[in-house]
C-alpha cells in the first residue's frame, strides 16, 4: 500500500482503533492518515500506552512524600535515600508476549525494565520479579515455567545485574495468560536524574544502542487485545533481546550522562520510536522533524511504517546540548554501539517524518501523546462473600502431615529451583539473597541498604478486589519491616482481565481504591507502576493480580532480621491478633479443596502499630530473627523459619486460642513471628506500645512438635519442601 493513500475498513478495524476513536483521528487530521500515520495513531492510543481505562482511576493513588522526587509519568519513580543519593525503580508487564514465546518474553521483558530505570540515570543494583503460572496440570504450564526462567536468568545474568528477589505462584486462570512482572532497582545521585523531556528548538535528536528490524511490530497493540485461537500467529510480535548489548547500553548512557551533554533521554520501548519521540516532544513543548533514512537498520526495505512501529530491543533515544554531539559519538562508538543524529527538534508541535525524500507523516504531537481517549468504563461490583468460619472447615486428621503436605504445594514450596538459575551474588553487594522475606542489597560503599519484595495474593484479590489490594501493600509493607528496613514507596503493576466488561472494571477501581486506603495509612506512596489489561483468553480472565513492589531503606546493615532460627532455646513470640481466619486460605484451598468464603480482614491502624514497634525491635538490635505471616498462617511460617536455620522447635497453642487448625493455618493478617532471646523484656514493651503478643514456644531440636498435636523431622518437611518444583521440572 503507498504510504500516501488513505487505509481501507479493514486495515482501520485490524490497528485496534474504534469508529468513535478513527474519527476523532480524522478530526484531528481534517484529514484521511495514510498508513504510517494510522499505524502510529494506533499504538499511542492503544491502552498499553495510552492507559485509556485505566486513568481516571489511576489519579486516585497517592504518590507524593517528602522523600518522592518524581512520582508517576516518567520512565521510573524515584526517592530520596539520603546521603546525595536516590533509588529508582519500576515494574512493568510482559504477560502477552510471554506466554506466545516464553524465553523471549521474559528476556526482553526484564531487558525493558532495565532501560526505564537506567535511563533515568541510576546504575541499576537490583532485579525482582513476580512470576504467575498455569494450573500445574495444564499441559503449557512446565514449558512456561522453564522458558520463562531462563529466560530471566539469561538476560539478568548476562546483563550483570543481581536477580534477589520475586515470588511464583500457580492457579488456573492463568492457564491462557501467564503473568510476567519485572522489577528493577537503581541507585543514583539525587541532583543527576534525567527526565525524558525534549526542549530547545534545533537541538539534535540521536538514535543510539542496537539497530532496528522487524521483531515487536504491533507489541503494543498485542499487549491490548485479549487471547483467543489465534495467538500463536502472533509470535512475530515479540522482541528478540541482546543482554550483551544491553549492557554495552547501559555503560555507554552512564557514560555520557557524566559528560553533562544530555537535555532528555527516552528508551525505545512499547511502540518503539513513536513512542519514544512523541513523548519527549509533547513533554517539552516542542516539534519533532526525523529523517528515517538515518535510523540505523539491520533489514532491507524496511518501510517508514515498520521504523516507526519496530519494537527491536537495546535502543534510546536522545536529545543533545548543541555541540555534544562528537563526545557522544566517540563514548557509543567506543562500545560498539550504532550513533546516529536522526532529527532535530522544531517549534511546530508537529511530527514530522521523512523517508525515501518524501513527507510520509505529519502529524500534530499534543494530540497523540496527551489527547489519547479517557474512558469512564461501566463497573459492576462484586457481592460481598460470606466470613468462613473455624467451625465451618473440618481439622485435619494429623495436624503434622497437613504441614507436609502444604510445604510441597505448587504455591508454598520451595522456589529454590527458580532463584538459583539466577545470579543474585554479582556486583557483589547481595546482604540477603532470595527466599526471605524481602531481600537486601547494600547501597555501595556504606553500611546502608536497601530492601526489596514483590508480592499479591490473587485468591484474596478475587474474592474481594479492594482488600486483597490493601492486603498486597500491607504485606510488601510488612516484607520489608520484618528486615527491619523503613518502607518507602511503592511501585504496582495492576494485572487484570478485559476492561471492558464492567465486573472487570469494578475489580480494578476495587483494588486500586483497597491500594489507596493502604498506601495512605502505611505512608507509603506509589511513585511508578504499569497498568496490564486484556487479560484473558477466549473471555476467560485472569484471577485480578494487582502485584505490588516494595523499596525500603536501612540505615544501619547491622541492624536487620532475617527468618532463619539461629539459636536453641529462644523463646517464639506471635505479635499480633489471631482470630483463625481461614476464608481465601492456603489451608482451606489445598487441604479441604475449596475457594469459598472472604478474605482476611486488612486492619491498616493494627498493621501500622503492629509494624512500626517490631521494626523498632529489630533496629534497636533487640530481635534478630522475625518472618511476616502470610499464606499458611503461624504453623507455615515456623516450618520456613526452622528449615531455612536447621533448628526445629515446640510449639504451644494458648489457652483461648480458636480451634487448633483455624490457630495454626488461618491467615490474620498484621502478623509476626519472632525469636527472642528476653520474652519478657518484649512482652512488656509491646504491652506499653499496646501491640498484642504471646509467648508461643521454644526453639530447639531436629524436628518441629505442636504440643499434643504431634511431632515431624525437619528432614521429612525439606523433602516435601524442595522437592516438588524440581520433581516437576524433571531436574529431581
Amino acid at each position: 500500500m503507498a504510504a500516501d493513500l488513505p487505509p481501507p475498513p479493514e486495515i482501520v478495524t485490524s490497528h485496534g482503533l474504534t469508529a468513535e476513536e478513527y474519527g476523532n483521528l480524522l478530526e484531528i487530521l481534517g484529514r484521511e492518515p495514510n498508513l504510517t500515520e494510522l499505524g502510529i495513531f494506533s499504538v499511542m492510543w492503544s491502552e498499553h500506552c495510552s492507559y485509556k481505562s485505566s486513568r481516571k482511576w489511576l489519579r486516585r493513588l497517592p504518590t507524593e512524600a517528602p522523600w518522592v522526587i518524581c512520582g508517576p509519568g516518567e520512565n521510573a519513580g524515584v526517592i530520596d535515600i539520603g546521603e546525595g543519593l536516590a533509588a529508582v525503580f519500576k515494574m512493568e508487564s510482559h504477560n502477552h508476549p510471554s506466554f506466545i514465546e516464553p524465553y523471549q518474553g521474559a528476556a526482553t521483558g526484564l531487558g525493558g525494565i532495565l532501560r526505564d530505570v537506567f535511563t533515568m540515570g541510576a546504575r541499576p543494583v537490583a532485579n525482582l520479579n513476580a512470576l504467575r503460572f498455569g494450573d500445574p496440570n495444564h499441559p503449557k504450564t512446565r514449558h512456561l515455567v522453564s522458558g520463562v526462567v531462563a529466560g530471566i536468568g539469561d538476560y539478568g545474568n548476562c546483563v550483570g545485574v543481581p536477580t534477589v528477589g520475586g515470588s511464583c505462584d500457580f492457579d488456573e486462570s492463568y492457564d491462557g495468560n501467564i503473568l510476567v512482572n519485572a522489577m528493577t532497582v537503581g541507585i543514583a545521585a539525587k541532583d543527576r536524574i534525567f527526565y525524558a523531556k525534549a526542549t530547545g528548538v534545533g537541538n539534535p535528536v540521536v538514535y543510539v544502542g542496537s539497530k532496528t528490524g522487524r521483531d515487536g511490530i504491533h507489541g503494543a497493540t498485542m499487549a491490548s487485545a485479549e487471547f483467543d485461537e489465534s495467538t500463536e500467529a502472533k509470535r512475530p510480535t515479540v522482541q528478540v533481546g541482546d543482554p550483551f548489548t544491553e549492557k554495552l547500553l547501559i555503560e555507554a548512557c552512564l557514560e555520557l550522562m557524566a559528560q553533562d551533554a544530555i537535555i532528555g533521554i527516552q528508551d525505545m520501548g512499547a511502540a518503539g520510536l513513536t513512542s519514544s519521540s512523541f513523548e519527549m516532544a509533547s513533554k517539552g513543548g516542542v516539534g519533532v522533524e526525523l529523517d528515517l533514512d538515518r535510523v540505523p537498520v539491520r533489514e532491507e526495505a524496511m518501510t517508514a511504517y515498520e521504523i516507526m512501529l519496530s519494537e527491536s530491543q537495546e535502543r534510546m533515544l536522545m536529545v543533545l546540548k548543541p555541540g555534544k554531539e562528537d563526545i557522544a559519538r566517540r563514548i557509543f562508538e567506543k562500545w560498539e554501539l550504532d550513533f546516529a543524529i536522526i532529527g532535530r527538534l522544531t517549534n511546530s508541535g508537529r511530527m514530522v517524518l521523512r523517508h525515501k525524500g518524501e513527507t510520509v507523516a505529519d502529524l500534530p504531537i499534543d494530540p497523540l501523546a496527551d489527547a489519547a481517549p479517557v474512558y469512564d468504563r461501566p463497573t459492576a461490583r462484586a457481592q460481598p462473600r460470606p466470613t468462613v468460619e473455624p467451625g465451618d472447615v473440618a481439622p485435619p486428621e494429623d495436624v503434622m502431615e497437613c504441614l507436609k503436605a502444604l510445604l510441597g504445594t505448587a504455591d508454598l514450596c520451595s522456589k529454590r529451583w527458580i532463584w538459583e538459575q539466577y545470579d543474585h551474588m554479582v556486583m557483589a553487594d547481595t546482604v540477603a539473597r532470595p527466599g526471605g522475606d524481602a531481600a537486601i542489597v547494600r547501597i555501595h560503599g556504606s553500611n546502608r541498604g536497601l530492601a526489596l519484595t514483590t508480592d499479591c495474593t490473587p485468591r484474596y484479590c478475587a474474592a474481594d478486589a479492594a482488600t486483597g489490594a490493601s492486603q498486597a501493600v500491607a504485606e510488601a509493607w510488612r516484607n520489608l519491616t520484618a528486615v527491619g528496613a523503613r518502607p518507602l514507596a511503592i511501585t504496582d503493576n495492576l494485572n487484570f482481565g478485559n476492561p471492558e466488561r464492567p465486573e472487570i472494571m469494578g475489580q480494578f477501581a476495587d483494588a486500586v481504591e483497597g491500594m489507596r486506603d493502604a498506601c495512605l495509612a502505611l505512608d507509603f506512596p506509589v511513585v511508578s507502576g504499569n497498568v496490564s489489561f486484556y487479560n484473558e483468553t477466549n473471555g476467560k480472565g485472569i484471577a485480578p493480580t494487582p502485584t505490588i513492589g516494595g523499596v525500603g531503606l536501612i540505615d544501619d546493615l547491622a541492624r536487620t532480621a532475617a527468618l532463619a532460627l539461629s539459636g536453641e532455646g529462644q523463646s517464639l513470640v506471635l505479635v499480633g491478633a489471631t482470630a483463625g481466619h481461614l476464608g481465601c486460605s492456603a489451608y482451606l484451598k489445598e487441604i479441604e479443596g475449596r475457594g469459598d468464603g472472604a478474605p482476611p480482614p486488612v486492619d491498616l491502624a493494627r498493621e501500622r502499630r503492629n509494624g512500626d514497634f517490631v521494626r523498632a525491635e529489630i533496629t534497636a538490635g533487640r530481635i534478630t530473627i522475625c518472618h511476616d505471616l502470610s499464606d499458611g498462617g503461624l504453623l507455615v511460617a515456623l516450618a520456613e523459619m526452622a528449615l531455612a536455620g536447621g533448628i526445629g522447635a515446640t510449639l504451644t497453642i494458648p489457652d483461648g486460642a480458636p480451634a487448633a487448625h483455624a490457630w495454626l493455618f488461618g491467615e490474620d493478617q498484621a502478623r509476626y513471628l519472632l525469636a527472642a532471646d528476653d520474652a519478657e523484656g518484649l512482652v512488656e514493651r509491646a504491652k506499653a506500645a499496646l501491640v498484642p503478643v504471646a509467648v508461643i514456644g521454644v526453639t530447639g531440636g531436629e524436628s518441629l512438635t505442636v504440643t499434643g498435636s504431634g511431632t515431624i523431622s525437619l528432614a521429612q518437611l525439606s523433602e516435601s519442601h524442595e522437592g516438588w518444583l524440581p520433581a516437576y521440572m524433571g531436574d529431581a
